[in-house]
């Protein structure tokens, strides 16, 4: 069992919050793992008819917890899952709950009370680049081979593990959550948005590829996103009129299944910065800035990967970059015409101790993914472990 620290902090904090705190991610993505990760907890497993049984009587499952906190996981295959944790929250003050599940709590109707003041969520991304050294795997992996733990630590690509998951998900989740039907159209239109993950949204082609309405695939794109399968990331308006602010970039939920739908089986150079962005992306959900990281283009192509606004007109612009001396500046001048303020980030895959340079008149910090959160000065976030040693070692003779 691989540690996963930086997760385990992440869910401690939020307990101290609030008495609830609301575990989500793909299947297999490791919850259940981080879990039995937080030390003295009650573990139930509610996948297990044993466990569905003493669920129907909450006060008297709840009163027989001997630790402090209960970890109700799979807690959506229960009959009646926001009634034991609303009765959790509001009669046992002394207890704390994680709860697991493999979509957005609102995903199920099963969930008639939306615990609103009694929750935190936290959205577990596939394995982040500061946790590749743990996995002891090079990064080409991690990002050939995508996040999910078993897939990682195989010596090839799994093509199996990747259709077998495919076919699990659209049987455990999409089928019990959602009861589509079109089961051919829908995987096809998966592969679809996997196979075109990182570029813009396009309705209508995906409508006449997957054999379906347009309608339809939005309405399968609120699957995805519920699902945490597909996150759509929105376009940021600077101001200027070229702007492009209709469509919407589609990213998939893994760099593995991406590059198993392309068909890609090893890694040229010009694969690695397409993967590489979406595991910067994996890095700021992590950093609690999912719903506010947007993308910059104008109608000339000229692009900036990420946007993440801290105030009105005080943006951080995010490049990422698989090689530091691919950087290319056009993107961030034009943007810097429109909104001048913040800080400007080329996060690189080969950068291992940050840097400042100044590029066409504009300061620019190279840094690494694992870094992300102290450059962008996220409260909470600190260098990853390794660097922190580094910093205490060179710093002793000085003393």
């Amino acid at each position: 069992m691989v540690p996963r620290p930086g997760w385990v902090e992440k869910v401690r904090a939020s307990l101290e919050r609030a008495p609830i705190a609301w575990l989500s991610g793909v299947r297999r993505v490791g919850k259940t793992t981080l879990v039995r990760q937080l030390g003295e907890v009650e573990y139930l497993n509610c996948d297990l008819p044993s466990v569905a049984e003493r669920a129907r009587d909450p006060e008297h499952l709840l009163r027989s917890v001997t630790q402090r906190t209960l970890v109700l996981d799979e807690v959506h295959q229960l009959d009646d899952p926001s009634r034991l944790l609303k009765i959790a929250a509001d009669e046992f003050p002394g207890l704390r709950v994680v709860a697991t599940g493999s979509s957005t709590l609102a995903a199920t109707s099963k969930f008639r009370d939306s615990l609103a003041g009694r929750k935190r969520t936290i959205e577990l991304t596939p394995i982040l680049e500061e946790e590749i050294d743990a996995f002891g795997v090079p990064l080409d992996r991690r990002l050939l081979h995508g996040g999910l733990p078993e897939a990682l630590l195989a010596e090839s690509p799994p093509a199996d593990f990747y259709a077998e998951w495919i076919d699990s998900y659209f049987a455990r989740d999409v089928q019990e959550l959602f009861r589509l039907e079109k089961r051919g159209a829908f995987l096809r239109f998966v592969e679809l948005v996997l196979r075109q993950s990182g570029g813009m949204f396009e309705g209508t082609s995906l409508a006449k590829h997957a054999a379906v309405s347009r309608p339809t695939v939005l309405s399968w794109m609120d699957v995805l996103q519920t699902t945490h399968v597909a996150r759509v990331v929105r376009p940021y308006h600077a101001g200027s009129r070229r702007e492009i602010l209709a469509q919407p970039k589609v990213y998939g939920f893994d760099t593995g299944f991406v590059a198993w739908a392309r068909g890609w089986r090893d890694l040229r150079q010009e694969d690695r910065g397409p993967l590489w962005e979406h595991l910067v992306l994996d890095t700021l959900v992590f950093l609690g800035l999912g719903e506010r990281t947007k993308f910059w283009r104008d109608k000339q192509h000229r692009e900036v990967d990420f946007v993440v606004e801290r105030a009105r007109g005080v943006v951080d612009a995010i490049e990422c970059k698989s090689r530091a001396e691919a950087f290319d500046p056009r993107g961030l001048l034009a943007l810097r015409e429109h909104a001048a303020a913040g800080r400007n980030l080329v996060v690189c895959a080969n950068v291992r101790t940050p840097y400042t340079r100044t590029i066409a008149g504009l300061t620019l910090r190279f840094t690494s993914a694992r870094h992300l959160g102290s450059e962008l000065e996220v409260p909470g976030a600190s260098p990853p472990r390794s660097a922190r040693r580094r910093r205490i070692r060179r710093a002793r003779p000085v003393r």
